[in-house]
């Protein structure tokens, strides 16, 4: 015991535990008793409490402004994500859409094949056609290297739309039905009326641009529907091929003769692959 006590790191020790020991059974001890906490004990939780709603405020403010600012991206990246899909889906219906009218344009071609008997067909493809002499010309994918020459006739979806005006190595021109040039070489054609007579006139364009058949001298005669065809006079086109069909007929602005609007037979406003045709000679 003498030397417990000699030992004073041992005795200091031994006297602030039993000192803890002491406060910790009274403050146990006085709470139990008592129905409220102490004054010092309840201002400090006050205190404390005060502190956390005064820091939980701007917490709360920054957090909601980041949930918000958050959720703003993220429904205009949603929003962006729906513009992509709608603007793909367009292109995409607009790409199906020129694939099938590719598609019954080669169909076409083929029938077309089948039907013409002693010609010479070139299948093409129109390159390029400029918005100034939209009504005029467009270029096609093949020239006299395929054997294309000067005054062929060109068609589409079973219908003449015009005839070669230039023949390049690898390209040529088209001059349409449609074209208002007043020095164009107009088609000769001819069509069948109700009493059994040839009709024959020339295509041409009206003021209206309408496709014309005048120069008729009784054009009364053929009823609408009436196929008309090139009649191959004037050596610049083959004859029998189909130009369109009869719609009504009207007297020219001089009373002379009879104005015949036609119908194109062949896809004049937008043909993506056309037929180049030249009657093959007999031996």
């Amino acid at each position: 015991m003498k030397k417990f006590l000699q030992n004073k790191k041992l005795l200091s020790a031994f006297i602030i535990v039993v000192v803890v020991l002491a406060v910790l059974g009274g403050s146990v001890s006085l709470r139990n008793r008592r129905n409220t906490p102490l004054l010092i004990q309840s201002l400090g939780n006050d205190i404390v409490a005060l502190g956390t709603r005064i820091v939980d405020v701007p917490v709360s403010l920054v957090s909601g402004g980041l949930n918000s600012a958050h959720d703003i991206l993220n429904t205009q990246e949603e929003n962006n994500h729906l513009k992509r899909e709608i603007t793909d889906l367009g292109q995409t219906k607009a790409r199906n859409s020129a694939l099938e009218k590719e598609n019954r344009q080669l169909k076409a071609a083929l029938k077309l094949k089948d039907t013409l008997s002693g010609y010479t067909m070139v299948n093409a493809s129109v390159i390029s056609r400029s918005p100034d002499t939209w009504s005029d010309l467009l270029v096609i994918n093949k020239g006299s290297s395929a054997g294309i020459k000067k005054n062929m006739a060109v068609m589409c979806d079973g219908g003449v739309i015009g005839r070669i005006v230039e023949a390049n190595a690898a390209s040529s021109k088209v001059e349409l039905l449609t074209t208002t040039d007043e020095s164009a070489n107009r088609f000769s054609v001819q069509a069948d009326a109700a009493n059994g007579k040839t009709v024959h006139g020339i295509i041409t364009v009206t003021s209206n641009n309408y496709l014309a058949f005048t120069q008729v001298v009784d054009g009364r005669k053929l009823k609408a529907g009436t196929r008309v065809y090139t009649s191959g006079m004037g050596g610049n086109s083959p004859k029998g091929l189909l130009i369109g069909t009869v719609t009504t007929t009207t007297r020219d602005s001089f009373g002379l003769s009879d104005q015949i609007r036609i119908k194109p037979a062949g896809d004049i406003n937008d043909p993506s692959v056309v037929t180049v045709i030249e009657r093959q000679v007999a031996n």
